[in-house]
């Protein structure tokens, strides 16, 4: 890495800025053009996810018992096998529709709290498992009748990076579609604007020509804030290679090939039947520095801290994606 990135693996890649009022920042909104942000948002729509949906986090399907969430409607329960295999398929019972999330697994089998059916994973009284897919970050369930696609045999998983990571993920539902997460993350003018606790001195300095046909692409210079007028400068780039998926990626600066990757899946209506969408963000980092390592030790301490603060940005993100959702579904979204 060289020029203004260049960043000695032994020093603090910390810089020293003058404080700047936020209402003294340069106003991003020429740059944040609505059809440059719409023409990105439906390309991504039209990539293939092969029906494959983001459930939740490999750590948090155990093997003592069931996971369960409703994707789009579609009752899903989830469970390890005796040798950890993620099994996954209809959320009721074939039986008399008990609620499998809330049942047992012994021995790897998924045992009916009623009366004591057990499936293991295979086709069963009527019973028929969905493919599903363990990433080891997170896991994967294809509905194939919900998404309408050809299938795929895999989901698209973004690139990660491989050795000596930390990861963590963070879950958070808005009454929203996923399209209104998708558009946010492909919004990255509003960075400092509407996070100013978390970003400064952005820039984006490369968007996605009109006729991209591979995943679309917008490079961002932004510095994270840690403290007092302490900052680290980093170059991003985001991409969106399928319907619900943008991936944020370090290629510059501390942390380069880290990458957040956001997840947006479908759930059950709200109960006025307002649309209802997960958001499931897995954060995989990585430093060649050596003090790093000790945060790879002490990584189920510091996953809550990382959950935390991407809490912290999703509840001024979650209020962007409802509020344009709200605009669309009134016909006064000026986009």
């Amino acid at each position: 890495m060289t020029g203004r990135w260049a960043v000695p693996r032994y020093t603090l890649p910390v810089r020293s800025r003058r404080r700047t009022r936020w209402e003294q920042q340069r106003p991003t909104w020429r740059e944040a053009r609505p059809s440059l942000i719409a023409d990105a948002l439906k390309r991504s729509a039209a990539r293939p996810s092969g029906n494959w949906y983001v459930i939740g986090a490999s750590r948090d399907i155990g093997a003592g018992r069931p996971f369960g969430r409703t994707v789009g409607g579609v009752e899903v329960v989830a469970w390890r096998t005796a040798s950890g295999e993620l099994r996954a398929g209809p959320g009721a019972c074939p039986h008399l529709g008990a609620p499998l999330r809330d049942s047992r697994v012994v021995c790897g089998s998924l045992v009916c709290h009623w009366h004591g059916l057990s499936l293991d994973g295979r086709p069963f009284a009527g019973w028929d498992p969905f493919p599903a897919h363990d990433d080891g970050v997170l896991a994967w369930v294809r509905l194939d009748e919900l998404g309408g696609e050809p299938p795929l045999e895999r989901p698209v998983v973004p690139t990660r990076p491989r050795d000596g990571t930390v990861d963590a993920v963070f879950t958070a539902v808005g009454r929203c579609e996923p399209e209104d997460v998708v558009a946010n993350r492909l919004d990255p003018w509003h960075g400092s604007w509407l996070h100013p606790y978390s970003f400064v001195d952005l820039t984006v300095v490369g968007v996605p020509s009109s006729d991209a046909d591979e995943e679309d692409a917008f490079t961002v210079d932004v510095s994270f804030k840690l403290a007092g007028r302490l900052v680290v400068p980093v170059r991003a780039v985001f991409t969106a290679p399928e319907p619900r998926t943008v991936v944020m990626r370090v290629v510059e600066g501390e942390g380069a090939t880290s990458v957040v990757e956001t997840h947006a899946t479908p759930l059950a209506p709200a109960p006025d039947g307002g649309p209802r969408t997960a958001v499931i963000e897995a954060v995989v980092a990585v430093s060649g520095r050596r003090g790093f390592a000790v945060a790879r030790a002490t990584a189920p301490a510091l996953r809550p801290l990382i959950r935390w603060a991407a809490g912290r940005l999703w509840r001024d993100d979650l209020a962007y994606a409802e509020r344009r959702r709200l605009l669309r579904g009134t016909g006064r979204f000026p986009g």
